[in-house]
């Protein structure tokens, strides 16, 4: 079986889904604390105007995130996702688009997975038909339903995402010579290195650094960049320019 394994942040979707998520619960107010809620805002801002290292700027994001989601009751949860979702989903990259019509067209499990917590992942996975998907697993208090903020299984680093793509190759017998991997930042690369088509989609600055030290990666890897309304390649050891 020939398998697409496929990040979904910055990959899939132009963003990131629990960025989106969070910013509608702002929206609706779902925490009172003013200063919390303009930490969270400086914290996107300096992202937004490019002050700030991508990876670093989720993982700060994420412990505000988490803080935040302590006390949601899965309903407002449910509700909020599908707004996600329904008004947010269709902001995807044409080539990552696709790739999974493609993979979906020739036989190949479609997998999703992600950094973002598994409530999203799972309606995107269903919104794009995906086989399978993992995601970040966020805890429930099932007694009075609601969120905890504790993060049972994360899955935005190489060490988890390899562990969920063992799973995988075992229930489905994975050739993963055959295989194919679609990331963008340094999370993504055990899931690059362990398949035999391995492509880097906007690679973050400490993805493309750790691809270059990566001989075995670097002959095999293709990089797709996507701006504006054309989609190219590039080589490994394209020149980057530091400010």
């Amino acid at each position: 079986m020939i398998a697409a394994f496929f990040d979904i942040d910055g990959t899939i979707y132009r963003n990131a889904l629990l960025i989106e998520h969070f910013k509608k619960m702002i929206k609706y107010e779902l925490f009172d604390d003013i200063y919390y809620k303009l930490k969270v805002e400086e914290a996107y801002h300096l992202w937004d105007i490019r002050k700030g290292d991508y990876d670093n700027y989720l993982l700060d994001l994420i412990e505000l995130y988490k803080k935040a989601l302590n006390g949601l009751s899965e309903q407002y949860n449910n509700f909020i996702s599908d707004q996600v979702v329904s008004l947010k989903g269709n902001r995807v990259y044409t080539y990552t688009r696709e790739m999974i019509r493609w993979h979906k067209e020739n036989g190949h499990k479609v997998i999703f997975i992600s950094g973002s917590p598994s409530f999203l992942v799972s309606r995107m996975a269903e919104k794009f038909g995906a086989d399978e998907y993992c995601g970040s697993i966020y805890e429930i208090d099932f007694e009075n339903k609601k969120f905890t903020g504790n993060i049972i299984k994360p899955m935005w680093d190489s060490l988890h995402k390899q562990e969920a793509i063992n799973q995988f190759i075992e229930k489905y017998k994975i050739d993963m010579k055959k295989s194919f991997a679609y990331g963008d930042t340094n999370g993504d690369l055990s899931m690059l290195s362990s398949v035999g088509n391995p492509r880097a989609i906007n690679p973050s600055k400490e993805l493309l650094k750790n691809i270059k030290n990566n001989l075995l990666l670097k002959e095999k890897i293709e990089i797709i960049v996507e701006r504006k309304d054309v989609v190219y390649k590039l080589n490994p050891n394209v020149e980057t320019i530091e400010f």
